[in-house]
Parts: structure tokens; sequence; C-alpha cells
């Protein structure tokens, strides 16, 4: 029958995705956000950051971790990542996010609302008061 070996990562496996972060961030430390595929390099001048994209695919190319170039983004100003946009220092909330939720209905039953409070939650740090606002919301759930 042979014995079998993945040569990618399988992400069905129930600890896959947390393993992979682990690993990432253990080979590209540094300058950059690595959160489980994705990778954010930043730096204060340009020649900096070529230095470190060099870095960052000699790296790859050493464990032969495969990228693809048709998914990569180079020398941006700012970047939309995990329902943020980022922006040099500043972060906010990506705009088609909201638009996303204005165009929701009101919540009618529990699950709807748990659902909205959910997703509201995940930009608390960017809504004064939060906890005092949804207050009142969560009492309903």
């Amino acid at each position: 029958m042979g014995i079998y070996e993945y040569t990618r990562m399988p992400f069905g496996i129930k600890n896959a995705p947390a393993h992979f972060q682990r690993m990432m961030k253990r080979i590209l430390e540094g300058w950059m956000v690595v959160y489980i595929d994705d990778i954010i390099i930043y730096s204060e001048t340009w020649e900096d950051l070529v230095q470190y994209i060099d870095r960052v695919l000699s790296k790859c190319t050493h464990i032969n971790l495969k990228i693809s170039l048709k998914k990569c983004n180079f020398g941006q100003q700012e970047l939309l990542a995990l329902g943020h946009k980022v922006s040099g220092l500043s972060l906010a909330i990506d705009q088609n996010k909201v638009a996303a939720v204005l165009q929701k209905p009101v919540p009618k039953n529990i699950k709807e609302m748990q659902s909205f409070l959910w997703f509201s939650s995940y930009y608390r740090n960017h809504i004064k008061r939060f906890s005092h606002i949804t207050s009142s919301l969560y009492k309903l759930c």
C-alpha cells in the first residue's frame, strides 16, 4: 500500500490553523504581521521595505514555502486586512463592512441579535462606549 505524506498543510484537521500560525510566526518573525497565510510587511522607508521583502522571499524559498505572486501586492500605502483599512499608523473599519451592516434588517429574534452583537463587538475598539451602548441589547439575549 505504501506510505503517504502531506505536501501541504491539510486545513481540515482541527489544529492545523493554529499549528500553521505558530510556524509562520516562528519562521517570519520581525517587521511584519503574519495571520495564518497572510503576510503584511511594513517599513518606514522604501529601501527597508525592498530589503524586508527580499528576506521574506529568500526565507520562503529556503524552506520550500510556495507563494502565489498573483495574490501579492507590493508597495501599498494602504490595504484591507481582517476587516480593517490599514494606512500608515491608522486603523479604520472597512467601509464595505459598515455598508453591509447598514443594509441588513433590524434583528427580529435572539439569534439575529446575537449575530449582530458578535459582528459589532469585533469593531468595539472603534466604537466609543461600546459596552454601555450594547449592554441593553445583551440583556435581550
